[in-house]
């Protein structure tokens, strides 16, 4: 048997049920464990702690499958985990007039490393550890034997598993190629969704709750959509009865899929503005032409994916939130959002109430957001609660 033996003390956050055991805290390996294979996880004096996947490349050395020493890690115990990941979704989310959301949260469905996100017929995919790796071909093979999708589509193209030693990879795992875009349902309003070449699997499903909101506050108002990507928040406010909606990204693509989403959904563009352009350039020119709307949504791309890049990113949050501020009509309203893990909630409330201090309004909080109830949060693993929003009102 393949084992793990943590330095003495250093089983702490794994008593308490974290997923994660850090390099620094690991004493032995006993055994010649594999990319992605199964190790029993012991404290020094021999305890039984967990089974974990290993990852010799990574800081994170394993990530747990299981607390249980009698749970076998094979392919009935990843089909009990997707089951009954599949079945929260069917519990809590209203598929009436919804047919895209997340099917599998990494570690808070108890599958580390696995993002499973479902559009219409059609699977995407992203395998983010080493233990996911290990068994790519049987989830791929249980997710087509349990729900029959028209495609399952690998979009494993990101950083994070080269941290894991894995190269990035794109590609069609099961079933056919997909017509792109394809065509999705949301709160009754639809979507032309790259699942293909699209920022993370190609739609930020996480974010579906507050378009929703987003959608009721949204009447007779001037909108500014900042980072707009494919037109959620455009989509929504224009729903909601918006006057104007001023959108922005850097993307040309993303604002041309922006505009047929608008089109879509409501068969015009005539209370549209779009520009493709630096949004931190386009806010300040903006402010210089002396602009202002009633509502502003700043939904920004992560800018610090760990902790230790949250004091530098935090220039960054505070820049937009600045503008923003200063954008805003007294009276109007701020949604604003951090999708970073490495910055917590009470920190991005402090770089807001900074931006407002520097912008010289004052403010208040209205409403907090978070993420989608299907992605949520295992208690033990407070890193899944990464998205961040508040919704704010500054005085007249």
């Amino acid at each position: 048997m393949n084992k793990l033996i943590l330095k003495k003390r250093r089983e702490k956050a794994l008593l308490r049920h974290h997923p994660w055991v850090f390099s620094g805290a690991v004493q032995s390996v006993e055994g010649s464990p594999g990319l992605g294979e199964t190790v029993a996880i012991h404290t020094v004096d021999g305890r039984f702690l967990a089974w974990g996947a290993f990852s010799p490349s990574s800081q994170i050395r394993a990530r747990v499958w299981s607390w249980d020493e009698n749970q076998k890690i094979d392919p009935d115990f990843l089909r009990k985990r997707i089951h009954n990941a599949i079945l929260l979704r069917e519990t809590w989310i209203d598929q009436t007039g919804t047919n895209a959301h997340r099917l599998i949260h990494a570690e808070s469905d108890g599958l580390p490393g696995l993002i499973v996100d479902r559009y219409g017929e059609a699977l995407v995919m992203q395998v983010l550890s080493a233990g996911i790796e290990h068994w790519r071909d049987e989830i791929v093979h249980l997710l087509a034997e349990i729900l029959n999708p028209n495609t399952v589509y690998e979009r494993s193209d990101v950083a994070v598993r080269e941290l894991e030693g894995l190269p990035v990879r794109t590609g069609l795992l099961y079933g056919k190629q997909p017509d792109q875009p394809i065509l999705i349902k949301e709160n009754n309003l639809k979507y032309k969704v790259d699942i293909l070449g699209g920022q993370k699997t190609g739609f930020y499903l996480d974010q579906r709750d507050n378009r929703q909101f987003c959608q009721t506050i949204s009447a007779n108002k001037s909108v500014l959509n900042c980072f707009a990507f494919t037109g959620g928040f455009t989509v929504n406010s224009l729903a909601g009865g918006a006057s104007s909606v001023l959108s922005i990204d850097s993307s040309e693509e993303a604002i041309h899929l922006a505009k047929e989403n608008t089109l879509i959904n409501q068969g015009s563009l005539d209370k549209c503005e779009w520009i493709v352009g630096d949004v931190f350039e386009e806010l300040r020119l903006l402010r210089d032409q002396g602009r202002q709307f009633d509502l502003i949504i700043l939904d920004p791309p992560k800018f610090a994916p760990t902790a230790s890049q949250a004091q530098k990113a935090a220039r960054g949050y505070k820049d937009i939130n600045l503008y923003g501020f200063k954008l805003l009509k007294p009276g109007g309203v701020l949604m604003t959002f951090s999708c970073s893990g490495g910055i917590d909630e009470a920190f991005f409330q402090k770089i807001v109430a900074d931006a407002a201090l520097d912008a010289g309004v004052d403010a208040q909080i209205l409403q907090r957001l978070n993420q989608a109830a299907d992605h949520p949060t295992h208690l033990a693993f407070p890193e899944g609660a990464y998205l961040k929003g508040l919704v704010v009102r500054v005085g007249k």
